[in-house]
C-alpha cells in the first residue's frame, strides 16, 4: 500500500529514494519540464552536459536513471520523457503517462518524490493517478510474491496549499483505488470469480465502502437477484446464457442517491465471468483472455462506489448482469427463443453473442427507474476491436449522450471514438421469422453496430449511450504509460467524470 502526500517542497532537497523529473522536447532537444527547475538548478552548469551525455531526447516513454552523488537530496534521479511541448489536456495526458512509466522505473524505491509539471489541480491529479496506477501489481496468485514496493509517494507542487489542488489530489486517490480494484477483479481467474462469487465480491466492496465512508448520504445500497428471483421476474437473457454453467447467473443492482441530486444516471455493465462461446464455441486461442468479459460490470460497480465516495450530487443506479457462458447438455442452443425481462422475444443464432442478451434484461430493469441518462459498458464485440484497435472504445447511441461520454473520456485520459447506428441495422435485428428480434444474423459487416442497434431496442427511447470496451479493457501486451498488463480498469474514470459533468 502506497501512502501519498502533497507538499510545497523543493524536490532537489526532498529526502526520498528517488526523485522524478520530466523532460520535454523542444525543437528536437530535451529540456527540463516545469516542476523540475530546482533540480536542474542544483546541478548548475553540469545539467545540460548531463542530458547530452545521456543522449536524452525527452520523447514520450523515455526513462533514464542517474546516480546523483548527493547533488540533490535523493540518491537517484529519474528522468522521464513527456514528448513535444504541449498545453491543456495534452499536457495532462502526457504527465499521467510519464508518471506511470516512472513508477515502474524504480520498483524497489521505498519513497519517491515527483517533480513533474504540477501547475494546476488537473496536473497534480494526473501525476498522482499515473504513478499509483503505473505501480499497480496483481500478485494474489504468486506463491512467492515480490513484497517490495513504493511505500511513500510525495507529489511536489507550489500550489500544494490551495484547496482545489488538495481536493484534486485526494480525489485522484479515490479514483485510482477504484481502478485498481476493477483490475483485480478482471485479473482474477474465472474459476474463482464465478457469477455468485462476483456478486459476493460486490457486496463485500460495498460493505467496505460503507465502513470507510460512514457519513450520511454516502451509503450505496446493493441488491443481489439470484437465479430463482431472475426466473420469477422473467429475465430470459441471463437465464438462457447461464443455463450451460454449474454457476448460476446473478443480477446485482446498486443505488447511490445524494440529497442534492438533480440528475439520475443509470449504468449497465456486462459481467460474463468467462466466455467459452457456448455451443458456438470459440477457438482455443480466443479463450485465454475471456476472464475479462466481465470488465464492464466491474467498471460500473467501482464507478458507483467512487461517485459515492466523492459525494457527487447525483443519483446513480447500476445493474451488473453476471453469467458464465459455458457448454453442457443444458446450454443455450442456436435457434432457441428467449423472452427478455419485459416480454420481448429474441431468436438466438450465435451463442457467442451472449453479452447483448444479459444486457437486455439489465437495460429494461434500468429503464423502469426512469433515469435521465443510461450508459451501458461492455466488452461486446470483436468487430469493434477490428474497427478501432485494442486501445479505443466505440461509443454509440443518442447524439447528446454520446457527446457527453466522449468529452468525459477525453478529460479522464481514456480513448474513445463515436460510431454510428445506421438505419439498416434496425432492419437486420428485426429479420427473425419466429421472434420479435434476431440476436445475430451472421452478416460479416458491421457486427458492432448491429449489437448497438439490438441494445437500443431495450432502452425505452431514453437518452442512452453504449460503450464497447472489447479492446481497451484488457492489455495483453506490455505496460504502457500508466496502463499495466492485464485488466486495465478502463471506463471507471470516464464514468465518474460523466457523473461529475451531469451533476454540475
Amino acid at each position: 500500500m502506497t501512502t501519498s502526500a502533497l507538499r510545497n517542497a523543493n524536490p532537489a532537497k526532498t529526502k526520498a529514494d528517488a526523485v522524478v523529473v520530466g523532460l520535454q522536447q523542444r525543437r528536437g532537444q530535451a529540456e527540463v519540464a516545469p516542476g523540475g527547475e530546482e533540480v536542474a538548478q542544483a546541478y548548475g552548469r553540469s545539467w545540460r552536459p548531463l542530458l547530452a551525455t545521456l543522449a536524452a531526447t525527452g520523447k514520450a516513454g523515455e526513462v533514464l536513471k542517474v546516480p546523483t552523488s548527493r547533488t540533490i537530496g535523493s540518491p537517484v534521479l529519474v528522468l522521464v520523457g513527456l514528448g513535444e511541448v504541449a498545453e491543456g489536456q495534452a499536457q495532462v495526458d502526457a504527465v499521467r503517462r510519464a508518471a506511470g512509466v516512472a513508477a515502474r522505473a524504480v520498483p524497489n524505491a521505498a519513497s519517491v518524490a515527483l517533480a513533474l509539471p504540477a501547475g494546476s489541480a488537473e496536473l497534480v491529479a494526473a501525476a498522482t493517478e499515473g504513478f499509483l496506477l503505473g505501480a499497480y501489481r496483481f500478485t494474489t496468485y504468486q506463491s512467492k510474491p515480490d513484497t517490495t514496493g513504493i511505500a511513500e509517494l510525495v507529489v511536489c507542487s507550489t500550489l500544494a496549499r490551495r484547496k482545489e489542488v488538495v481536493t484534486a489530489f485526494e480525489e485522484a486517490q479515490v479514483l485510482t483505488a477504484a481502478v485498481a480494484t476493477t483490475r483485480d477483479w478482471v485479473n482474477t481467474p474465472p474459476g474463482d470469480l464465478t457469477p455468485p462469487a462476483f456478486a459476493d465480491a460486490v457486496v463485500e466492496a460495498a460493505k467496505a465502502h460503507r465502513k470507510e465512508h460512514s457519513r450520511r448520504g454516502q451509503r450505496v445500497e446493493v441488491t443481489v437477484l439470484d437465479d430463482a428471483q431472475l426466473a420469477e421476474l422473467g429475465c430470459g437473457g441471463l437465464l438462457g446464457v447461464g443455463a450451460g454453467s454449474s454457476a448460476p447467473p446473478r443480477l446485482v443492482e446498486l443505488r447511490y442517491t445524494s440529497k442534492d441530486a438533480r440528475t439520475h444516471l443509470a449504468l449497465v455493465g456486462k459481467g460474463i465471468t468467462f466466455d467459452s462461446g457456448g455451443l458456438t464455441i470459440k477457438p482455443a486461442a480466443s479463450m485465454g483472455e475471456m476472464k475479462s468479459d466481465m470488465a464492464g460490470a466491474a467498471a460500473v460497480v467501482q464507478a458507483v462506489l467512487a461517485i459515492a465516495a466523492l459525494e457527487l450530487p447525483i443519483t446513480v443506479t447500476a445493474y451488473a448482469a453476471m453469467a458464465e457462458n459455458m457448454l453442457s447438455g443444458d446450454a443455450l442452443r442456436p435457434g432457441d427463443v428467449l423472452t427478455i425481462y419485459g416480454g420481448t422475444t429474441v431468436e438466438v443464432q450465435n451463442t457467442d453473442a451472449e453479452g447483448r442478451l444479459v444486457l437486455a434484461d439489465a437495460l429494461v430493469r434500468a429503464t423502469e427507474q426512469e433515469p435521465d441518462v443510461i450508459v451501458d459498458v461492455a466488452t461486446l464485440t470483436g468487430a469493434m476491436v477490428v474497427a478501432l484497435g485494442d486501445q479505443v472504445a466505440g461509443v454509440m447511441g443518442t447524439d447528446e449522450v454520446v457527446g457527453h461520454v466522449l468529452d468525459a473520456a477525453r478529460d479522464a485520459g481514456e480513448q474513445a471514438w463515436p460510431m454510428p447506428i445506421p438505419e439498416q441495422m434496425s432492419e437486420r435485428i428485426h429479420s427473425s421469422k419466429v421472434a420479435d428480434l434476431a440476436q445475430h444474423d451472421w452478416v460479416r459487416w458491421g457486427g458492432g453496430l448491429f449489437a448497438a442497434a439490438f441494445l437500443r431496442e431495450f432502452t425505452a427511447g431514453r437518452p442512452w449511450a453504449h460503450v464497447d470496451i472489447a479492446g481497451p479493457s484488457f492489455n495483453s501486451g506490455g505496460p504502457r504509460g500508466h496502463v499495466t498488463s492485464g485488466g486495465t480498469g478502463y471506463g471507471v474514470t470516464t464514468l465518474v467524470e460523466l457523473a461529475r459533468r451531469l451533476s454540475a
